[in-house]
C-alpha cells in the first residue's frame, strides 16, 4: 500500500513509536464508545500481551504487508468491528445511558485512526528530527490511504494536515471525549499493574500522562509531580542520545525488516527478523498462514 519511499514506512519502522502506545490507548479509551466496547467485548485485561500483538499485527500488516495481506487485514478488522455493538451502560458525556454504540460507526473509526496517526508522529518527533511542514502534509496524505483500510472514505477525513490538527484539537476539548468509569478501570488495570510483571515503569507512565491533554489526564486520575516530570525528561534525553546510534537491525521493527527482505527477493524472514516479529506481533511472520 505504501512502499519504501513513503513517509509511512519511514515513521512506522521506528521501534521508538512504542513510546506513544500508552497515549494512543488512553485517547481511544477516552471515547466512551471505545471504552464500552473494550470493557464488554475485548480480552485486553485478561490478555494484555495478546491485545498488544493483535493491534500491532493488524497495523503492521496494513503498512508493511503485501497488498493482499493488507486488504485481508482490513477485511478482518471490519468483520471484527461488525460484531462489536452494544448499549452504553451509563450516561457519559453526550452519550445517554442505553444508547447504542457500534465499532464500525464513522465517527468512532475516525477517532481511533486519528490517535494512531497523531501519536506515531508525536513519538517519532520526541526522539528523531521533526518532520517539516511539507513532510507532515505528505504524511497526512498517506494516512488518508491508511484510513481507507479502516473503512473510511476521503470525505470522512480532514482534507489536509491543518484540518487534521484542528480536528484533533477540537476533539481534545470536546465532551465527546469523556473518561467513563469503564475507561478509568481499564486504564487503572493496565497502568496500575494488575499483573506486577506487566506494570509499566514509572518513566513510561509519566511520559504517557504528560502526552495527554490536561483534562483527560485528570479524568484518568493521573498525577504528575516534579519527580515524574524529571524521570520522564531524563528517560527521553537518554533515549535521544542512544536510539539513533542503534544498528538498524535493532532499531527497526520486525515487520519492516520482513518487508524489505521480501522486496529483495527473500521468501522467508531470517531468524532475527522472526524473533523481532514475535516480540511485535506475536508470530514469526506477518503472513504465516500454513507455516506454523
Amino acid at each position: 500500500m505504501f512502499g519504501p519511499a513513503s513517509l509511512t514506512w519511514r515513521i512506522d519502522r521506528e521501534a521508538v513509536i512504542f513510546l506513544g502506545a500508552g497515549r494512543a490507548l488512553l485517547l481511544q479509551l477516552a471515547h466512551p464508545w471505545v471504552a464500552a466496547a473494550i470493557a464488554e467485548h475485548s480480552r485486553t485485561l485478561a490478555d494484555p500481551i495478546g491485545r498488544f500483538h493483535r493491534t500491532f499485527g493488524i497495523v503492521f500488516a496494513m503498512v508493511f504487508g503485501p497488498l493482499d495481506r493488507a486488504l485481508l487485514s482490513a477485511r478482518q478488522l471490519h468483520g471484527r468491528h461488525t460484531m462489536i455493538v452494544g448499549h452504553m451502560p451509563e450516561a457519559v458525556g453526550p452519550f445517554a445511558a442505553g444508547s447504542r454504540y457500534c465499532a464500525n460507526e464513522v465517527a468512532a473509526l475516525r477517532w481511533v485512526h486519528a490517535t494512531l496517526v497523531e501519536t506515531a508522529l508525536m513519538a517519532h518527533d520526541l526522539v528523531l528530527p521533526p518532520l517539516s511542514v511539507e513532510e507532515r502534509e505528505r504524511y497526512w496524505t498517506e494516512s488518508r490511504l491508511f484510513g481507507a483500510l479502516f473503512g473510511l472514505t476521503p470525505d470522512d477525513l480532514p482534507g489536509n494536515w491543518s484540518a487534521f490538527a484542528a480536528y484533533t484539537e477540537e476533539m481534545a476539548q470536546s465532551e465527546t471525549l469523556t473518561v467513563s468509569t469503564a475507561a478509568r478501570e481499564v486504564a487503572a488495570q493496565i497502568f496500575g499493574g494488575a499483573r506486577p510483571w506487566l506494570r509499566p515503569p514509572r518513566w513510561y507512565r509519566a511520559l504517557t500522562a504528560s502526552m495527554l491533554p490536561e483534562r483527560l489526564r485528570t479524568g484518568f486520575g493521573f498525577e504528575l509531580d516534579e519527580r515524574d516530570i524529571r524521570v520522564a525528561g531524563r528517560a527521553v534525553r537518554w533515549i535521544k542520545r542512544v536510539y539513533p546510534k542503534l544498528p538498524d537491525r535493532l532499531r527497526y521493527v520486525g515487520p519492516y525488516q520482513e518487508a524489505q527482505a521480501r522486496l529483495n527477493g527473500s521468501t522467508e524472514p531470517d531468524w532475527m527478523t522472526r524473533c523481532l516479529n514475535r516480540a511485535w506481533i506475536g508470530r514469526p511472520q506477518m503472513d504465516d498462514r500454513g507455516r506454523q
